[in-house]
């Protein structure tokens, strides 16, 4: 169903007859009873009329004349699409007569039209603006042809319409045709780009001269970085001197320009004329894109003066030796790339120029050249008269038409600058971006090709480890952490000298191979040196840091005959060096192999140590010591293994914080813990919480929260029922995301600690915001007092801190009368520690503190 046009304004009702009207004024004008007053009013609307009538005539007249004197189809259409008028040029075109169309509706001239046509053009003409759209139009006979159709609005015979004007494209479309067809054929190749100029058009011969292969983008082939422009004269082209943008620019031809285009992959140069020609849109001032016709006059160039200044410019020599009488001859181009003066004017001479080896390799290729033929293809390293090193690619082969192979004729291309490029980048690969040391890779290459050298096979491998590093790189940030690797880098450096070669191997390790068959001391001599040179402090932002180094030391054979091995060995060595206290050496013995299978051992038992319910806790209570209450039990981890007995904890939780295994004992100790805590709640025994130590693993390889509130809600337990205590490394891993996971725990009703408070680089601005409830003394400063005043001093200040952040404080490592004497003095209550209690399993801290099962003891 059609939409109907939009809504009319009612047209004016048709005139009186005209002739009717000025019969009647004339009679009454002439009527002798009319009085003269009237009668002379009547004639003047006669005149006025007959007037009217006239000029009405004349642009009737006019207007069938100026519409019937358009070249072009136009009608005149009512709103809803009905003809109302037509010219002559239209009944021409249609070959229909005039009452055949006048009167039908618009799809009689286009049948093709699709449901609602007229919808869009309403739209457009209601806007004020000129529809314009391509159609078929049909002659009387059936046949159809091409027209675009341009439609304005206007007012016909008092009724709003409007008129349309038909131009017929079927010419145009034959010529566009046959220009589509003769640019294709012409030899000179052509290329059509737009206001930007990028190609939109590319005929065959184009393709052809610019080497554009099949299925190959015309304006990827032709990217800027792929080619060199020089004018006539060598010199580079700057794109803005292009014919084709000063045709753009200026709206004027650019004629017959030549310009030489070197491909820098194909390494190929071609000389071509080009005539760049600007067109312009229908009614435009400004070219919207340009034509660009152009043929390759290479040969002509070729023996020119301007060939070999573009030579130079790609830095590419020519060279002809005629062999029999050995005879070189050398353009300017290769004669400056050799830098010799005289240049040479034999093989030989030219060969002198080599080092021996390339030089060798080349004389060979030529031998191959003449006796059968064969191409060459070589790139080879010399030196010019001042000293100065240089890179070429010789290319030769047999001149075309010399049977004998008589005559070579080549190029020499100084690649100079491409074999820095290559080395440099080579450095970059083998090089650590930080210190500028050997990186990993390199120093395991390195490593691998002196081991399979039985003339280099005895070396030593020393693994140094910083101490402490990571706690400053947490402390300071990462940048800092940078600039103190760097700095320890240059340090090892000045200690090694020219005896070792350096890497930094990963992190803060760095790694030193040295040849032992010279020196055997020589490792245990450059460990000395480099730990003297680390006994200065480190200034980093007007801060001292006192880092150390921990170095292990392993040799070949004896240690190890592959690079990992050795490394392992090294690897092995150093850690005794750290468990040993750390600023020291230690070489690599079979002790310390032996020491290392029961370390593999002991994590092998330690990842099956859940699975096979080896673990178990101990509680030790945490006690108000003005009155010997209970306020907490810390859980406490043990390992009996089926094997290996009982195990200390010191001996394998480093151990599952290295390999990651602490985060699935760390959820089985929260587990058991809370499962522990609903037990005495069960049984009516009044622990007020328990308290579970929490890896910084944990923290940071799960949802911590959302494990702990899982666990609250299975064992039916409140937040406050649970303390977790964090080391402080926690506050400094991440501060947002700790910053969450702290929020989250504390809506839980969790209480937080840091435990061990004061044994690292506290980080006090985290400290003060984070919603933690209490910190915990560490034992390592309440052993020493009241006797060591730097000990006191270390628990003054931390209660101070506890007291002015509103904090609790525990104090961990009670053991005499002194400490709980000094600590309550101090204004510490909670104390944990052998005064009180080991750690106890569950009946015996039910039998050992009988009042936690009495009403009210909590």
């Amino acid at each position: 169903m059609k939409r109907r046009p939009p809504a009319q304004d009612t047209a004016p009702p048709p005139s009186a007859d005209a002739n009717a009207t000025l019969a009647a004024l004339e009679d009454a004008a002439r009527d002798e009873r009319t009085p003269a007053q009237l009668r002379e009013l009547l004639l003047q609307a006669h005149r006025a009329l007959s007037q009217s009538l006239a000029d009405c005539k004349a642009e009737r007249l006019r207007y069938r004349t100026l519409f019937d004197a358009v070249p072009d189809p136009v009608s005149i259409i009512a709103w809803d699409g009905t003809v109302l008028d037509l010219n002559k040029a239209g009944m021409d075109a249609y070959r229909r007569p005039r009452e055949e169309i006048v009167g039908q509706p618009i799809e009689t001239l286009n049948p093709d039209l699709p449901q609602d046509h007229m919808v869009p053009v309403w739209e457009t003409l209601n806007r004020g603006g000129t529809y314009v759209v391509e159609v078929t139009n049909m002659r009387g006979d059936g046949t159809r042809f091409p027209v675009e159709v341009h439609t304005a609005g206007l007012t016909f015979d008092g009724r709003k319409a409007m008129v349309a004007v038909a131009r017929d494209l079927s010419s145009r479309h034959t010529a566009e045709l046959r220009y589509r067809e003769l640019m294709e054929a012409v030899d000179r190749g052509i290329l059509v780009q737009d206001a930007n100029l990028q190609i939109t058009y590319a005929n065959v011969a184009a393709m052809k001269i610019l080497g554009v292969g099949e299925g190959e983008l015309v304006n990827d082939a032709l990217r800027a970085d792929q080619w060199l422009v020089v004018d006539e004269r060598g010199r580079e082209l700057p794109s803005e001197r292009y014919p084709s943008t000063r045709a753009l620019q200026t709206g004027r031809i650019i004629e017959s320009t030549v310009l030489g285009l070197y491909h820098r992959t194909r390494q190929q140069l071609m000389w071509l004329s080009v005539t760049s020609v600007p067109q312009f849109p229908a009614g435009g001032d400004k070219p919207h894109q340009v034509l660009s016709l152009f043929s390759d006059v290479t040969a002509l160039k070729r023996d020119s003066t301007l060939f070999d200044r573009a030579q130079s410019m790609a830095h590419i020599g020519g060279w002809e030796w005629d062999v029999t009488p050995d005879r070189l001859y050398l353009t300017e181009e290769a004669q400056r790339i050799l830098g010799h003066r005289p240049a040479p004017d034999t093989i030989e001479g030219m060969l002198a120029c080599l080092r021996s080896d390339d030089r060798d390799r080349l004389r060979a290729s030529l031998g191959q050249a003449i006796s059968f033929g064969r191409t060459l293809d070589l790139e080879v390293q010399g030196h010019r008269a001042d000293g100065r090193a240089f890179w070429v690619r010789v290319i030769g082969e047999a001149e075309a038409g010399d049977p004998l192979n008589s005559r070579l004729t080549g190029t020499l291309q100084d690649i100079t600058e491409r074999k820095h490029d290559e080395e440099t980048l080579r450095v970059q690969a083998r090089s650590d971006p930080l210190t500028g040391l050997l990186n990993r890779d390199a120093v395991l290459a390195e490593l691998e090709a002196r081991l399979d050298d039985p003339l280099r096979s005895q070396l030593a491998v020393l693994y140094v480890d910083l101490d402490r590093f990571k706690v400053v790189n947490d402390v300071l940030g990462h940048a800092a952490g940078d600039r103190l690797l760097a700095s320890a880098a240059r340090r090892i450096q000045r200690a090694i000298g020219n005896e070792g070669l350096i890497a930094r191997f990963g992190g803060d390790e760095f790694l030193i191979l040295c040849d032992t068959g010279s020196d055997p001391s020589r490792p245990e001599r450059l460990a000395d040196a480099i730990l003297e040179i680390f006994g200065d402090s480190f200034r980093l932002d007007g801060e001292e840091f006192s880092i150390t180094a921990s170095i292990g030391i392993a040799q070949a054979p004896l240690d190890g005959v592959r690079s990992q091995q050795l490394i392992q060995s090294a690897d092995v060595a150093m850690y005794d060096s750290k468990r040993r206290g750390r600023n020291g050496w230690q070489t690599f013995t079979p002790e310390l192999a032996e020491q290392q299978l029961h370390r593999l051992q002991l994590e092998t038992h330690l990842r099956r140590a859940v699975i096979n319910d080896e673990f178990h806790l101990v509680y030790q209570p945490q006690i108000d010591m003005r009155n010997g209450r209970v306020v907490a039990a810390e859980a406490l981890i043990r390992w009996r293994n089926h094997s290996l007995g009982e195990i200390r904890p010191d001996k394998f939780i480093d151990h599952a914080e290295t390999t990651g295994d602490i985060v699935g004992i760390g959820d089985w100790v929260l587990n058991e813990a809370c499962r522990q805590m609903r037990e005495w709640q069960d049984a009516g025994l009044n622990v007020p919480r328990v308290a579970v130590n929490v890896s910084y693993r944990q923290f940071l390889g799960e949802d911590l929260s959302s494990t702990v509130a899982a666990v609250l809600a299975e064992y039916g337990l409140p937040g406050h029922a649970l303390e977790l205590e964090f080391t402080e490394r926690v506050l400094i891993e991440d501060a947002p995301d700790t910053l969450r996971t702290f929020a989250a725990l504390r809506q839980l009703g969790v209480i937080l600690t840091i435990d061990d408070f004061g044994e690292g680089y506290s980080a006090l601005n985290y400290l003060r915001r984070l919603p933690i409830h209490g910190l915990k003394l560490s034992q390592l400063f309440v052993q020493g007092v009241p006797d060591n005043q730097s000990d006191v001093a270390v628990c003054q200040a931390v209660t101070g801190i506890a007291r002015s952040l509103g904090l609790a404080l525990v104090a961990e490592g009670v053991e005499t009368e002194q400490h709980r004497d000094f600590l309550l003095q101090l204004g510490v209550h909670v104390g944990q520690g052998f005064l009180f209690a080991p750690g106890l399993t569950p009946d015996e801290l039910r039998d050992r503190y009988p009042t936690l099962g009495m009403a009210g003891a909590g």
